[in-house]
């Protein structure tokens, strides 16, 4: 799992607040006999405890999979994709149960910022997606020199919509952005264990090769 995992060291860059979207909040369901108490823990700030209510529609003091989907868009107001929301989760739920609360729900948004500073400085054409170069610039400015070759592949894998016949890819949104990123950081690191010479070679068992790709993102 990623939990605690930062973004390679990146030039800071400076940009308004993230683009999100919220539906209208809900309200607590009263249960009988019993009010559940509900409200901002010590020290949290008040606009990120809004935003994390408005997402907690159930009033529970944590946000499930389903709630943090609703909540996440791109620039082009498409939801984010089920698997990057997943990875998400894995992340930030430290304490590993299904759901991430406050604390955690903060460490997510800062990630996201981050993350979309990033973005917003290599989408050069401001297009709303990354591809070709500006794919290619981001990732090396990561440490990861990828052949044309998988550069092509990750463009394809993770492009916004199915790619068919030889056109170019439609290119990468935000979400599939990141979690491109991520997953070529967790597959670069998976390799450089097995790899203990550094040579760019190993030789590894059936085991070892199908756990390290089953544990990407």
């Amino acid at each position: 799992m990623y939990s605690g995992y930062n973004p390679p060291p990146r030039p800071h860059y400076h940009s308004n607040t993230p683009e999100s979207h919220y539906g209208r909040p809900a309200y607590p369901q009263a249960q009988p006999g019993f009010q559940q108490p509900y409200g901002p823990p010590p020290g949290a700030d008040p606009q990120l405890w809004q935003w994390f209510s408005n997402v907690d529609t159930d009033r529970s003091g944590s946000i499930t999979v389903t709630e943090l989907q609703s909540a996440l868009v791109n620039g082009n107001w498409t939801r984010f994709d089920l698997d990057t929301v997943k990875m998400l989760m894995a992340i930030f739920d430290t304490d590993r149960s299904g759901t991430i609360n406050y604390n955690e729900f903060a460490g997510l948004w800062k990630y996201i910022t981050d993350w979309q500073n990033v973005f917003r400085h290599f989408d050069r054409d401001r297009s709303g997606s990354i591809e070709g170069r500006e794919l290619a610039e981001a990732l090396q400015s990561f440490g990861y020199n990828l052949s044309p070759q998988l550069l092509s592949l990750v463009e394809h894998k993770y492009s916004s919509e199915p790619v068919s016949g030889y056109g170019p890819p439609p290119g990468i949104t935000f979400d599939r952005f990141v979690r491109a990123c991520v997953s070529v950081k967790s597959l670069t690191e998976a390799f450089q264990r097995v790899d203990t010479d550094r040579d760019g070679w190993v030789q590894i068992s059936y085991d070892q090769f199908m756990n390290i790709v089953l544990s990407a993102p």
